[in-house]
């Protein structure tokens, strides 16, 4: 890549990987539903004035439904379950099973749109769903703040299958999007889905708004997650698929977990264990594998 989509790249590496970070932070006064109502709210109005745009208006009008739909499966409901799982484990093994997005994703398209994975990619989807069931199994990060005892691996085991579910939802719509959706302007899938999560959440959040008084470090945090993490990281991760093509964009799912990593540990005092870090580079390994950015010549050749 030129510097300008490297600087373009790592900052939204950083941005994605800071989104878990102020969600903890938001949610722990907000909690999780007006948390995620919040984020997708206040994205939907930055992006709002991209609706000017004559073709971002226009694809938007055609497909507004479908738009609208995929939104609550791609944000409002991920969003609700991610604000629920950094309550109960670290903020870094929160994005390492975020990190098995791509392999959801490729399971996913195999079995619903037949997209058949080649011999590298098979194994690569058994790689990271090891690297996932090692996660589990060895309960990497239960000593995050706030949890003890036998309760605490029990909440943790709630809030990774959370983790996993919202990654599931992630990959149904990204074969949705890509068999209801080909060829609308990603601006205005961009806009369209934070409005129809804000939408579907809306209520919800309203019925669970927090009866106490949230401090101002708290807001700052959703604006934070939902301004910076959300609403720029958007337009910035859609610039990079046009410039860069959308394998190397991809790519970016290696590093949001390394930057969620850090920010834990030095904002949050989480600990990074080894297995947690281990765990991380299976999954990584076996998603690299899994979205055809690595392949092994000889499984190729004995697949075909």
């Amino acid at each position: 890549m030129p510097p300008s989509l490297l600087l373009e790249f790592f900052a939204l590496a950083a941005l994605w990987g800071a989104s878990f970070l102020f969600m903890r932070l938001g949610a722990a006064e907000f909690g999780p539903v007006p948390t995620a109502g919040l984020r997708v709210g206040l994205a939907a109005l930055c992006l709002l004035p991209l609706l000017l745009r004559p073709r971002v208006r226009a694809d938007f009008r055609a497909r507004w439904g479908r738009i609208l739909f995929v939104g609550l499966l791609n944000s409002g409901i991920p969003f609700l379950l991610f604000g629920f799982a950094v309550l109960h484990i670290a903020t870094g093994q929160t994005s390492i099973l975020n990190a098995t997005v791509p392999l959801t994703g490729a399971l996913v398209a195999w079995l619903w749109l037949k997209d058949k994975p080649g011999g590298s990619r098979v194994l690569g989807l058994v790689i990271g769903f090891v690297g996932v069931a090692l996660l589990v199994l060895g309960k990497a990060g239960v000593s995050a703040q706030g949890m003890v005892g036998s309760g605490a691996n029990a909440a943790s085991l709630l809030a990774m299958g959370a983790c996993l579910l919202a990654t599931l939802c992630y990959g149904i719509a990204a074969s949705f999007t890509k068999r209801y959706l080909s060829g609308v302007d990603p601006l205005a899938s961009a806009t369209g889905s934070q409005i129809g999560a804000t939408l579907g959440l809306a209520l919800p959040m309203w019925w669970l708004w927090p009866e106490h008084p949230v401090s101002a470090g708290a807001w700052g945090a959703i604006a934070a997650v939902a301004v910076l993490c959300t609403a720029i990281a958007y337009i910035l991760y859609f610039h990079l698929i046009e410039r860069a093509g959308p394998a190397r964009a991809l790519t970016v799912t290696f590093l949001i977990p390394v930057f969620a990593l850090g920010y834990g540990a030095v904002f949050l005092g989480e600990t990074i264990s080894a297995w947690m870090v281990l765990c991380g580079l299976v999954i990584i390994s076996g998603t690299a594998l899994s979205t055809g950015l690595v392949k092994l010549p000889f499984l190729e050749r004995r697949h075909a």
